[in-house]
């Protein structure tokens, strides 16, 4: 099969190189190849079983049209400060810009016009005092909350768009390698169980989001396209009351404070936080069971949770950053007999598992039933769970409370971020016609920023169509 445009993964990067394309008139035929299913067949059994059933071939929550951000909860991050290193390759302002952009589309697909984080300036500003006293950063970012439920309506508009404008999108079909012709990219291989198809194209664009990085990992490895060694972030998912977030919850929304707590000076930062949400299970293709959050619009608990992640940065000769991150996870869930693990504060303080009767005691119930109360230390590298511990008592200082006995972690929580690969500004690897783009780039982190890479790559793709420079 030929192509002009071929794009491996129907995540967010991937959704608005096409839809950009096609929104600057683009004529070239745009092939999308995912491994997972489209927006209306993405299931996932546990709302009915109340318990993980380890989903084959692919876990539904992390892998489909839209990817696995729009399933967990849905929020659109609008400051350049969040969301990764993409304005260090392009730009700050450029970058800005085209979040504005970005989330016009994002409206006119349906998203909520409300945007959380605005206004209640007094109300930040002691916030911020509070974290600076902290040895804490409040980074602020308006926040615009699609909604697991609502962005699967939202996602459900733009994969019509897409094929009702001609983008063929094959499903179920994973990516086995590129073509390489000298240093030239000509296209990619996929297979469907037995049946093998080759596409040619005059770009490949990868686009494979978190839970492709170890995939993409090994392709820059076997065809030399240049990369360096990227972040891994391990960490933990804390669950409190909603009481203890009431605060923070009604003024930000979502509290993004990044610290470098002592001995080691790691950066810690809190992601993702979820007000009246619930703990969530994702399954990788490898049986790795890792933590999650998601928030609804509608559906709500007593219970905020928000992860809190320590970045990992290695050096020579260590190059395998993916794979360390996914021992820990391996051995976390050994302990866990495959599930995930839920561990009280109070009880890492004082050195002791937590067992599963203690919970129904405590004014905190787990929103994730089917996690396995024990000892996460037994899995958590000392380093990691010195940076957390440190961290989550430099975080009591703003939210009193949160470092309380019974505030509950679970483990693992991982963000794997490919090695990062290197492009020009128009996001050109040293393999003339392949593009990597979003998490699986090393770039960006999150949904806004992933789609604004998209955004970005489709106008290129555009503007050498039509002959202009750039």
């Amino acid at each position: 099969m030929n192509t002009d445009v071929v794009i491996i993964g129907a995540g967010p990067a991937g959704i608005f190189t096409a839809l950009e394309m096609l929104k600057n008139g683009s004529k070239q035929k745009i092939v999308i190849v995912e491994k997972g299913a489209p927006v209306e067949k993405r299931k996932c059994p546990k709302y009915a079983t109340k318990k993980c059933m380890n989903c084959k071939p692919y876990c539904h929550i992390t892998t489909g049209f839209s990817g696995a951000g729009a399933f967990s909860d849905g929020k659109l991050s609008l400051s350049y400060e969040v969301g990764g290193d993409l304005p260090n390759l392009i730009g700050a302002d450029r970058v800005q810009d085209t979040i504005h952009y970005t989330d016009g589309i994002y409206l006119e697909f349906g998203a909520d016009t409300h945007i959380e984080g605005l206004g209640n300036e007094e109300a930040k500003k002691e916030i911020r005092k509070n974290a600076i006293k902290a040895g804490l950063k409040l980074v602020d970012c308006p926040i615009r909350h699609l909604g697991t439920e609502k962005a699967q309506d939202l996602y459900y508009a733009i994969e019509r768009y897409l094929l009702d404008r001609g983008v063929e999108i094959y499903f179920g079909f994973e990516c086995d390698n590129i073509i390489l012709d000298g240093a030239v990219c000509r296209g990619v291989y996929i297979r469907k169980g037995g049946e093998s198809l080759e596409i040619r194209a005059k770009h490949t664009v990868i686009a494979t989001g978190r839970r492709g990085a170890d995939w993409l990992e090994k392709i820059c490895a076997e065809h030399d396209i240049a990369h360096e060694p990227g972040t891994v972030d391990i960490g933990v998912r804390v669950e409190v009351r909603n009481e203890i977030m009431e605060k923070v919850n009604e003024v930000l929304y979502e509290s993004k404070l990044i610290g470098y707590p002592k001995p080691f000076c790691n950066k810690v930062r809190t992601f993702c936080q979820n007000p009246g949400g619930f703990v969530a299970q994702e399954n990788y293709d490898n049986n790795l069971a890792v933590v999650n959050g998601h928030s609804y619009k509608e559906k709500k608990s007593e219970n905020t949770n928000l992860s809190i992640l320590c970045s990992h940065n290695f050096t020579t000769p260590f190059n395998q950053p993916i794979e360390y991150a996914q021992k820990v996870g391996e051995l976390t869930n050994m302990l866990g007999a495959g599930k995930i693990l839920v561990q009280k504060f109070g009880d890492i303080l004082e050195g002791k598992r937590t067992w599963q009767h203690e919970l129904s005691r405590s004014n905190l119930r787990p929103t994730l039933p089917d996690a396995v109360a024990g000892d996460i230390t037994a899995g958590m590298p000392y380093r990691a769970m010195t940076n957390i511990i440190g961290f989550i008592q430099a975080m009591d200082q703003v939210v009193p409370g949160f470092a309380a006995y019974e505030t509950l972690l679970y483990s693992p929580e991982l963000k794997f971020y490919s090695n990062r690969v290197k492009m020009d500004e128009r996001f050109r690897t040293n393999v003339q016609g392949l593009h990597c783009l979003g998490d699986s780039s090393g770039w960006t982190r999150g949904l806004m920023m992933a789609s604004v890479m998209g955004v970005l790559m489709g106008r290129e793709l555009v503007a050498e169509e039509k002959g202009e420079q750039r």
